[in-house]
């Protein structure tokens, strides 16, 4: 897992080489909404994504982690289904929803269950390299998401420049990004974290969260500002050393959204003395979310060694997955 964390600039760069290569089989037509069907590392991508076209597309972008479909969804729909193994059974029943309902469909997959129906059905399909567990491989089905948003005229924003120079940046940064993410493992060791961040950057909260849940093993939980300010910081009551906060922030976050996490600031540290604030670097979005992701990627790995466990193993989801097979 080190080795995947430590080559994610060069999955960025084959990930823009899969896009620009790919030859889109359906044409543009007009749709009434985008659903992104997909879970886990394999559906993070998407929310991620979902942040970024907030305010950029003029329909709905949904993010859908179930064996169902939104009743909306119909002839009129993009559907995007994300699936790094291809047998995610989850997201082959809600493909096989897609085609009932005529929707246009467009896979990003390595393989499996959905690119042999893919390929019956005459649905698009962008292959990525196999072989890797779908958590590290972040950056190759994002970046065909936003490809395929722009096949069909949906994203007009330049994002290729922009992961471009998010390459430049984590290589540049190389030693300084593990250098940081190293101190933070070592204060979130035998701790509980706490993740906060903006609400336009859940996306990569959440991407955080289940890192150190698959790669630390550990428990953890997230939260988005202002969101938990009518919420979340009433339950901040009792002193726990075991807490550690850290929050996600960028120099150019929203102005009353920067005033909220100071005066969160004055509430947490009543509770913990444990308050981690991460920064991020570069002048896009995306700059900004890689530049997280990475960052964030290699304190799950670093802090999987201090507490010794294998940061690759997920045996329990293993373990689960056999048990569905047998009914």
């Amino acid at each position: 897992m080190r080795q995947l964390v430590a080559d994610f600039p060069i999955q960025l760069h084959e990930a823009l080489v899969i896009g620009q290569s790919y030859k889109f089989l359906s044409a543009r037509k007009d749709f009434t909404n985008v659903i992104l069907t997909g879970l886990g590392g394999s559906g993070i991508g998407g929310s991620i994504v979902q942040n970024f076209v907030f305010d950029k597309l003029k329909i709905p972008f949904i993010v859908n982690k179930d064996y169902f479909l939104p009743s909306f969804v119909s002839a009129n729909s993009l559907v995007i289904v994300s699936s790094y193994s291809g047998n995610t059974e989850e997201t082959v029943a809600a493909l096989q929803t897609a085609i009932k309902v005529k929707a246009t469909v467009v896979c990003i997959t390595s393989g499996g269950k959905i690119a042999e129906i893919a390929r019956k059905k005459n649905i698009d399909c962008i292959l990525l390299p196999a072989g890797m567990p779908p958590r590290a491989c972040v950056g190759y089905s994002m970046t065909q998401v936003l490809f395929t948003l722009k096949h069909f005229g949906l994203l007009k924003d330049n994002f290729e420049k922009d992961i471009k120079a998010s390459i430049k940046l984590l290589k540049d940064d190389s030693k300084d990004i593990q250098k940081k993410a190293q101190a933070v493992a070592k204060k979130l060791f035998e701790k509980t974290p706490v993740i906060y961040a903006a609400a336009d950057f859940e996306g990569v909260a959440i991407r955080f969260r289940q890192q150190l849940n698959e790669n630390s093993k550990m428990l953890c939980w997230h939260h988005v500002i202002p969101e938990m300010n009518h919420n979340e910081l009433v339950g901040w009551r009792d002193k726990d050393k075991s807490k550690a906060v850290i929050i996600l922030r960028n120099e150019d976050d929203y102005e009353r959204v920067q005033m909220r996490i100071e005066i969160n600031k004055q509430v947490f540290k009543k509770y913990t003395s444990n308050i981690i604030e991460i920064y991020s670097k570069g002048k896009s979005y995306w700059e900004k979310a890689f530049y997280f992701i990475h960052l964030t990627d290699w304190v799950s790995v670093m802090l999987a060694d201090l507490r010794g466990q294998n940061a690759t193993e997920v045996k329990v989801i293993d373990f689960l997955k056999g048990e569905l097979a047998k009914s």
